[in-house]
């Protein structure tokens, strides 16, 4: 009874060649450079991952930062990255999407001497929560408000 070892799946990296020498990036480092990139564009509410990376999220209590953020490796040395974002309400979103593709070209490019041929930004939705803030907030200057008034009638009847 011998037991076949199966090979295990190597994680993708990119190898770059000079020589004799090798330079391996995975592509999950890719991804992070990509994610931080892509999280610091004002108008990005947060990365939109998947039900698994949430979980993970917060299992490990630690921050994804390649969450929403798909690497594909087409050569040695190009790649194409998808980025998939949840944008703030009141962000006009060509401009969110420009800025993010610029961004993120020139940080993969700058850390990983990448060559980036895509960066396609997935907008999966629009985040309200500000706009909730800010209306419970309106409601407690509001209520605030009322209260003074009530305070005032109240002070002049006696």
């Amino acid at each position: 009874m011998s037991e076949e070892k199966k090979p295990v799946k190597k994680e993708e990296e990119i190898v770059l060649s000079e020589g004799e020498n090798n330079i391996e990036i995975s592509d999950d480092v890719v991804a992070v450079i990509a994610g931080m990139s892509a999280s610091e564009v004002s108008g990005v509410a947060e990365m939109a991952g998947g039900f698994a990376g949430g979980i993970s999220e917060v299992l490990s209590g630690k921050k994804n930062l390649a969450k929403g953020i798909k690497v594909e490796i087409l050569d040695n040395k190009d790649t194409r990255i998808d980025v998939n974002i949840i944008v703030e309400y009141g962000a006009r979103i060509p401009d969110v999407a420009f800025e993010i593709q610029k961004r993120v070209k020139k940080s993969v490019e700058n850390m990983t001497g990448l060559n980036v041929l895509e960066v396609n930004v997935h907008v999966q939705g629009v985040s309200t929560a500000q706009v909730e803030e800010k209306k419970s907030d309106d409601n407690k200057v509001e209520e605030k408000e009322d209260d003074k008034k009530e305070n005032k009638k109240s002070t002049k009847k006696e």
